[in-house]
């Protein structure tokens, strides 16, 4: 598949639903793979969300640490979906950071030409530092014993 995946996107068959409030519904809730749902699960994108900016080293800084202590309260709580979406959230931040990092404007491909992917290395320097942050913050909450247990008892009852 060529470009982007969003282009050939199944809205239909996506497991995550912008109308179901996973807090009430926490068996909807499914794992899935790195980011998957950080965009759409309520109420966590909003509770989480807010905090996210990886402007530069700085703002980056003070997300991940709002983000981090967010995800700590969800594991305190034993809120595994709220943990899990702030985990989303820290590596949505590293990943982010890298594109505009990698990509001027953080734009990857080139829409006014059949997608092809853009040349790499015209990014800021300064989203590196921001992505940097926020890798660590995210190694830091999936290597977390309490997250480790939770999410690997969550996909035995769940999938």
């Amino acid at each position: 598949m060529k470009g982007p995946s969003y282009l050939h996107f199944d809205k239909k068959g996506y497991p995550w639903k912008p109308d179901i409030d996973y807090r009430d519904n926490p068996e909807l809730y499914k794992v899935g793979k790195g980011e998957q749902g950080v965009l759409i699960c309520q109420p966590y994108k909003d509770e989480i969300g807010k905090y996210w900016r990886f402007k530069d080293e700085a703002t980056a800084r003070r997300s991940s640490e709002q983000i981090f202590a967010l995800f700590l309260n969800y594991l305190d709580t034993k809120d595994f979906v709220g943990a899990d979406m702030a985990r989303k959230y820290l590596q949505m931040g590293y990943t982010r950071a890298r594109r505009y990092a990698n990509y001027r404007g953080g734009k990857k491909y080139d829409k006014e030409n059949n997608y092809e992917l853009l040349e790499r290395g015209t990014g800021e320097v300064e989203k590196a530092h921001a992505a940097e942050i926020f890798y660590k913050v995210w190694k830091d909450a999936e290597s977390d014993p309490r997250y480790a247990l939770m999410k690997k008892a969550w996909k035995l009852k769940y999938g």
